[in-house]
């Protein structure tokens, strides 16, 4: 049987006319946020995935992000309609690459959902409600997925992007989380693992099948996962980050994909 798959996306020409909305525009050099990009590709390879990456072109800005594009599951992908209109234009690609792996599901309007605010934590989906993500997808996604024995989870976002900015999985039963930017009690049942209070973008990490992916920028919340017993991979990110990415952004992750 196959291994796991990423599918990845390369990064645009365009990415300096990427969306943003917390963040100031500052200037990306594309080049290294390619490198970069390069080597978070590599990190996943290592970890026994394989990569299948999607070309791009300037007219998709965003499009290295792909993971706002569809949330995967065990029983099916459901494919996102973004929150921001420019994002659609990805979308087609996304639904080629899934389609030999899972069976599709979608969005339909007036829902809008990114994949960054939807979180995957045992049998519980958590769906952050951000300027990306609103009320009718969530009743979308809770019926899609109530007949899997999913309980879908509407929480609040603030002060960031997305819901994932601020609360990733560890495990089944220990999140990493920014408590300013979340209501940790929509997440009663797991242990919360705090950033290192002076790393408040920190929370992100990428969950793979025996590790952790980590943005290096932030040492001290990595050790802290470290002092977990947790194997943690580091990674440079700093370009795509000026972009509002990181590292959960940048795949879609298919564990025992099977085509």
């Amino acid at each position: 049987m196959p291994g796991p798959v990423a599918i990845t996306r390369a990064v645009s020409a365009g990415l300096t006319a990427c969306e943003l909305t917390y963040q100031q525009r500052v200037p990306i050099d594309v080049a290294v946020a390619r490198a970069q990009h390069h080597v978070y590709e590599h990190a996943l390879a290592a970890a026994g995935y394989r990569v299948e990456r999607l070309a791009s072109d300037a007219a998709m800005p965003d499009s290295v992000f792909v993971e706002d594009m569809a949330v995967v599951f065990d029983e099916i992908a459901i494919l996102t309609n973004p929150g921001a209109g420019s994002r659609r234009r990805e979308m087609p690609a996304i639904a080629a690459a899934l389609k030999p792996y899972r069976p599709l599901q979608a969005i339909e309007a007036p829902g809008t959902v990114d994949g960054g605010d939807v979180l995957v934590a045992a049998r519980r989906v958590f769906v952050g409600r951000s300027t990306r993500t609103n009320a009718a997808a969530v009743a979308q996604m809770r019926r899609l997925l109530t007949p899997f024995g999913y309980t879908v989870v509407e929480t609040a976002v603030r002060e960031c992007l997305h819901l994932k900015s601020a609360v990733t999985a560890i495990d089944d039963e220990r999140l990493l989380v920014n408590p300013a930017w979340i209501d940790a009690a929509a997440f009663d049942g797991f242990r919360l693992v705090e950033v290192s209070p002076d790393e408040p973008s920190a929370a992100n990490v990428l969950r793979l099948s025996d590790r952790i992916i980590a943005a290096a920028a932030f040492p001290r919340t990595v050790d802290r996962i470290a002092a977990l017993g947790i194997r943690v991979e580091r990674v440079e990110a700093s370009e795509l980050a000026k972009a509002e990415g990181a590292v959960t952004c940048c795949s879609l992750i298919i564990p025992g994909a099977t085509s």
